[in-house]
């Protein structure tokens, strides 16, 4: 796996946990289950898999500071920030040139730093045959999750037939991809649960930097100039300041994975959350009677599914007659919010005040 390099997109700004997660600290650099940032799971999932000298993170200025302190045993040079925000596709371009750079052959991992993901032998075995079919074929290969309900918060992957590819001996063998579906509505949702070839876009996805700069310079030329600029380049940081602010904003989704010639798909076989909200979190809390969850202790009558998380987790927490609420406390804040509003709190915080946020 020498030429094989890990790309974490660590720059989210993870709202839906306010007043936990602020602009400069959201969702994966926060400790939600454990004593360790989902930042630092994402790291240290891939010991054994890819070299730490060959991880890269790409985050924003705004979190660049916490994102260092975090992923301090990675190079000091491997962690970057973008000088604006400007979607997944410049995103990820900025990460293929830093890495083409170094290996204009390299095979690219591209990772979400804020997924919870527990069975580690599982991941490798379904990213070693990722890596496999990316650096012995000429297709871009993303991973699926096997929908569990009909989530119409997700992008789908409709998978065809299973590929053919000869010379590879795969655990996890990958299917083609016929189409990617945007969110749909719940009815659609239902029929894509139905079919069965349907599975959740992860984000993850795996290439070699030709076969990305074909399809790029295809598709979307503006993200394959830049990437060339930075193979060039003799100061990527001056190149990066000066064009990428001009890339145009766009999502890895539209700007490449819809039009590319080849897209291969595998199934994951590992368990998979993308703690998307407060009530996924609530999965992992302690598990009370009357549908309660909490970290901290709890006093309660006559009161039902609720979701409490305090900063300290030893402070007391008492219940009276309410049902269905989200309660999170701080030092300087506390949340209380209807769990059936859980995604509008993202909301709530674009009109708080600037020091809250």
């Amino acid at each position: 796996m020498a030429n094989t390099y890990a790309l974490i997109l660590a720059g989210g700004s993870g709202t839906r946990f306010w007043p936990l997660s602020r602009d400069a600290k959201p969702k994966q650099l926060l400790n939600l289950f454990d004593d360790t940032t989902l930042l630092n799971q994402t790291i240290d999932r891939l010991e054994g898999l890819i070299p730490k000298e060959n991880i890269l993170i790409l985050t924003n200025q705004l979190q660049e500071a916490a994102v260092r302190e975090v992923a301090s045993d990675l190079p000091p040079e491997n962690i970057f920030a973008e000088p604006a925000k400007r979607d997944t596709a410049p995103a990820v371009a900025l990460g293929a040139g830093l890495i083409a750079a170094r290996d204009p052959e390299a095979t690219m991992v591209i990772l979400p730093a804020d997924q919870l993901i527990k069975d580690v032998d599982s991941f490798h075995s379904v990213m070693r045959d990722a890596i496999a079919t990316a650096s012995n074929t000429e297709a871009l290969v993303t991973i699926g999750i096997k929908p569990t309900w009909p989530c119409p918060s997700f992008g789908y992957v409709e998978r065809g037939q299973k590929a053919t590819i000869s010379g590879l001996n795969l655990e996890n063998p990958p299917h083609d991809v016929i189409k990617f579906r945007e969110k749909p509505n719940a009815q659609l949702a239902e029929q894509f649960l139905r079919n069965g070839n349907f599975a959740w876009n992860a984000g993850m996805f795996i290439w070699s930097i030709p076969t990305l700069m074909n399809e790029l310079t295809k598709h979307t030329p503006e993200l394959a100039n830049f990437i060339h600029e930075l193979i060039k380049s003799n100061d990527l940081k001056a190149t990066v300041d000066a064009q990428f602010t001009k890339l145009n904003p766009i999502s890895i989704d539209y700007a490449l994975m819809e039009n590319a010639s080849r897209v291969l798909n595998i199934e994951a076989t590992f368990d998979w959350d993308d703690v998307g909200s407060w009530l996924s979190v609530s999965k992992y809390l302690e598990q009370l009677d009357d549908g309660n969850t909490s970290n901290s202790p709890v006093t309660k009558i006559d009161s039902q599914n609720n979701i409490i998380f305090t900063k300290s987790k030893e402070t007391q927490v008492a219940l009276l007659g309410v049902d269905d609420l989200i309660i999170v406390q701080t030092d300087d804040s506390i949340l209380v919010a209807n769990r059936h509003q859980a995604d509008s709190i993202k909301k709530l915080v674009d009109q708080l005040p600037a020091e809250l946020r």
